[in-house]
């Protein structure tokens, strides 16, 4: 690895504002904001919109669409156009 290049990695905080849940990591993300961990140490903060606590793929709230059901019920409904039909 060439020295001088990479930005420094370091322990970063990690707060999903959605589900109130926060996690110490290390990253190169920084942040101006800091916060002071459960060990005592002040590390910086980053705010996420969404992480594996809030994510519905994650809490088993995703849904899964059936997109060939909704076209099949719309050509029933309205008719196909398929290989020239009318």
């Amino acid at each position: 690895m060439k020295q001088g290049i990479h930005p420094p990695y370091g322990p970063v905080v990690f707060r999903d504002r959605a589900a109130n849940h926060a996690f110490l990591t290390r990253s190169t993300a920084t942040s101006d904001k800091t916060i002071e961990w459960e060990d005592g140490n002040v590390y910086p903060v980053v705010d996420v919109e969404i992480s594996n606590v809030s994510h519905p793929f994650y809490t088993g709230t995703a849904r899964v669409l059936d997109t060939a059901g909704r076209v099949e019920r719309f050509e029933r409904r309205y008719g196909s156009v398929r290989g020239g039909e009318k």
